[in-house]
């Protein structure tokens, strides 16, 4: 619903983009496309694709125009590497984990927008390397991105409390501040290891998806880099 509104967060991603040279082209690593092997979409005009249920008719009906780039996803997939054995896809497009971001940020229309898919095929210190090797892409204008929610368990939600401001589970605070504190540490044994995580943990980020491309964009990021939260809670 992020996509439909304006809050502290959308605010956040309008200002995206400030202070930078427009990105010769943004690729987003999205916790909703799930493949066995590295994808790379490589359709010149992505479509919008609208992979939820039982929302409000007015978030189906968003469209975010934009162009893709072949070109850009040979040029990904040749940095990643013939090892990682990437493959260009013309079929999936942007899923809301990019557009319900990208419809605040508004990129230039020039801006390529592509997707890299998650691999569920390998482990954990993979993603790091795969966002070691996206590291020089930032060099020549590409704009990374990680889209997910790191406390994302709808099973758990109390709907009753559900609208009520600064309301969260003592397991939810505790997960955020977690992996909070290992970001800004860079603690990347820690992160990697999810697996052993405590139980806030667990039930925070249940099945991974949501989580895993973090790993990504910390594999991208070098030690020396200063990190900013612009969403934390006091």
């Amino acid at each position: 619903m992020n996509a439909l509104e304006k809050n502290s967060f959308t605010e956040a991603w309008q200002n995206l983009l400030v202070g930078f040279p427009p990105p010769r082209a943004i690729l987003f690593v999205s916790a909703h496309w799930e493949t066995r092997g590295t994808q790379v979409t490589a359709m010149e005009v992505p479509r919008t694709i609208h992979d939820f249920g039982g929302f409000p008719q007015e978030l189906y009906e968003v469209e975010f125009p934009a162009k893709g780039s072949e070109a850009i996803a040979d040029e990904i997939i040749e940095t990643l590497g013939t090892d990682i054995g990437a493959q260009k896809n013309f079929s999936w497009g942007l899923d809301h984990g990019t557009w319900s971001i990208l419809v605040h940020t508004k990129p230039p229309k020039e801006t390529a927008i592509l997707q890299l898919s998650l691999d569920l095929s390998i482990d954990t210190t993979k993603f790091l390397e795969i966002g070691k090797r996206l590291q020089s892409l930032r060099e020549r204008g590409v704009l990374l991105c990680g889209s997910g929610n790191i406390v994302h368990n709808l099973r758990l939600v109390d709907w009753n409390a559900f609208g009520i401001d600064d309301y969260a589970h003592p397991w939810a605070r505790e997960a955020d501040a977690l992996i909070r504190d290992a970001v800004l540490r860079r603690d990347l044994e820690t992160l990697t290891a999810f697996e052993s995580f405590p139980q806030s943990m667990q039930w925070a980020i249940n099945s991974a998806e949501h989580y895993i491309p973090l790993l990504y964009m910390l594999g991208a990021t070098t030690a020396d880099e200063r990190v900013t939260v612009f969403n934390a809670k006091a």
